[in-house]
């Protein structure tokens, strides 16, 4: 590989391939995305790195699905973001007796006032917003998680055998409970391919709880200004899709997720022990699109291998299914993610992969 190729890794270019404009652009998105941030933050005590890919999420134009234990603001995040993008918001609160009807919309049979003529007419669901919180998505049934399949990958529902076309931005921006806990239902493989970002939410630091507790006036979601509208997060969204990419940084994001295929011939013999099946070729190209979302937050116009290494756990971790062998040695998903992104040189053929005897070892620790 040249000294060129090898130069693109971590040293952004000065310019995006649109010029001038894109350049003045993108110093215009930094700055609506921290004053995005800074609104989000009157509301919520730390959880930064969510945030942050929260919105790698938007700018990405691609669905986010928050996991956490329940009380750690998930739903009062996605609320206060909605309120500061000046878009339409609908919240659907998923429970065990919601039916698609009751999330993609009806028709009705409806009579004409004037003629007296009766005819079917499409009565739209809460999916028709171009923000769509669906809180608590695992707590329905698999019938009803379904009828967002078609809306979060073609954004269209199909009613009565008609089309209708979802609002554009369109996301789909969910909450999940751990699967552990009574009452949920795991999310079919095929929906979770559909989300760009499984973004994992923790417990706060002790100084942000104790700024919780002790805080007695935190912004009412009404309080929360709103910083940008849909039309300018389309532009957005337009800039952050052209900015350029080398092709090696490019390599690396692909070759991170063929990594995690236990059938691939790239995959590691520790792969093959520990994993039911890895990421597909969406993956790929949302690890790809989300590396540049998280350069452009910060002001850079070209994503580097670090950038792809910042937000690959979060692409990576909700299609990759580790298998019993893993759950024997200790494994979990994120430790493997951890040491397979650790282990896989951004510069082909560069670096041994040790992935199985580091797992084994954090495994016994």
């Amino acid at each position: 590989m040249d000294s060129n190729s090898s130069s693109n890794l971590d040293s952004p270019h000065e310019t995006t391939g649109g010029g001038a404009g894109d350049v003045e652009l993108l110093a215009e998105l930094t700055r609506q995305i921290q004053a995005i941030e800074s609104q989000i933050g009157r509301r919520i005590v730390g959880q930064h790195q969510v945030v942050r890919e929260l919105l790698v999420a938007i700018l990405a134009g691609g669905h986010a699905l928050l996991v956490g234990v329940p009380g750690l603001a998930k739903t009062m995040l996605i609320r206060t973001l909605a309120r500061a993008v000046d878009v339409g918001f609908r919240r659907i609160q998923f429970t065990p007796d919601l039916m698609p009807a009751d999330v993609t919309g009806t028709d009705v049979l409806a009579e004409d006032r004037a003629t007296g003529e009766r005819a079917f007419r499409f009565v739209p669901g809460p999916i028709f917003a171009n923000i769509v919180l669906a809180d608590e998505i695992n707590r329905t049934p698999p019938k009803t998680q379904a009828a967002l399949l078609e809306a979060m990958q073609e954004r269209q529902v199909t009613v009565g055998g008609r089309r209708h076309e979802l609002p554009l931005p369109f996301f789909v921006l969910a909450t999940q409970n751990p699967l552990d806990q009574e009452g949920t239902y795991p999310l079919p493989e095929a929906q979770m391919d559909r989300f760009l970002l499984q973004i994992q939410v923790d417990y706060p630091s002790q100084q942000d709880e104790l700024r919780i507790a002790m805080e007695s006036e935190f912004a009412d979601e009404s309080d929360i200004e709103q910083v940008i509208d849909g039309q300018r997060l389309t532009v957005f969204q337009q800039l952050v899709q052209r900015l350029p990419m080398s092709e090696v940084v490019a390599d690396y994001a692909v070759r991170l997720t063929r990594a995690t295929r236990p059938d691939g011939t790239e995959a590691s013999d520790s792969v093959k022990r520990y994993v039911r099946w890895g990421a597909g070729p969406r993956a790929s190209r949302h690890l790809v699109l989300a590396a540049k979302a998280w350069a452009a937050m910060e002001g850079r116009s070209q994503a580097t291998a670090t950038d792809v290494q910042a937000v690959a756990k979060s692409v990576l971790r909700h299609r990759v299914r580790t298998n019993f062998a893993a759950e024997a040695d200790g494994i979990t998903t994120e430790s493997f993610l951890d040491e397979l992104i650790g282990s896989t040189s951004p510069i082909q053929g560069e670096g041994a992969n040790g992935l199985g005897s580091v797992l084994r070892s954090s495994a016994t620790r």
